[in-house]
């Protein structure tokens, strides 16, 4: 099996390969690139982001044909893709971080800043929190409800179609850290940087 990491130039992508790889062992081919004809002809692929939305989106649209093979890849061909942290959030139609920028539309919804309550809470969330699993997802199989994951994030998507939403987050008001619709999974928080319950979480996405 192989499997593409796509490489953007989106920021420090190195933990999310190094994770990918301790998991895959020799078992899967783990490949980080943004060449089209090897995400093309992948099994599976993971988009991860790490800065701002408008610069992840501006990335993906740097390379020339790149968002047009993920559409290909994800919507037309149905092929497993996971989604972490800003690579989450660009599913959406649209994305207020910055500038309002146009995202990937695969679910439709925005994403915008937490609301903090006027500084009671700090942004960016950054740290452990507990996880709420509300729907039953191949990618939390053997995961239990009220696990920690760790998250560095200020802004949350906010998807219009709710059935959508696989886990939330306590932190301000209940924020959506995975989504799935379909072959398409996205976790807000950082699997890579989860311990051994976001490492199980990357096993479940390497056995679809």
């Amino acid at each position: 099996m192989n499997v593409t990491i796509v490489d953007y130039n989106s920021g420090n992508i190195s933990s999310v390969i190094n994770s990918f790889k301790e998991v895959a062992k020799d078992k899967v081919n783990i490949e980080v690139t943004s060449d089209l004809a090897t995400i093309k002809t992948s099994d599976k692929v993971v988009l991860p982001g790490q800065g701002s939305f408008k610069s992840c989106i501006d990335g993906l649209n740097s390379i020339s044909g790149l968002i047009d093979t993920l559409n290909e890849f994800a919507i037309e061909n149905k092929k497993p893709l996971l989604g972490i942290c800003v690579g989450l959030q660009m599913f959406a139609d649209v994305g207020y971080e910055e500038v309002e920028t146009k995202g990937l539309g695969w679910i439709s919804g925005k994403v915008s800043k937490i609301d903090n309550q006027g500084g009671k809470f700090k942004l960016p969330h950054i740290g452990w929190n507990e996880i709420n699993i509300i729907k039953d997802s191949k990618i939390f199989k053997g995961i239990e409800n009220k696990s920690h994951m760790y998250f560095v994030h200020s802004y949350e998507f906010v998807p219009e179609d709710k059935s959508v939403i696989s886990a939330t987050t306590d932190y301000s008001s209940n924020v959506v850290c995975a989504a799935e619709k379909e072959n398409i999974f996205g976790t807000q928080f950082h699997p890579e940087k989860s311990d051994k319950i976001g490492l199980k979480l990357i096993k479940n996405f390497l056995e679809l």
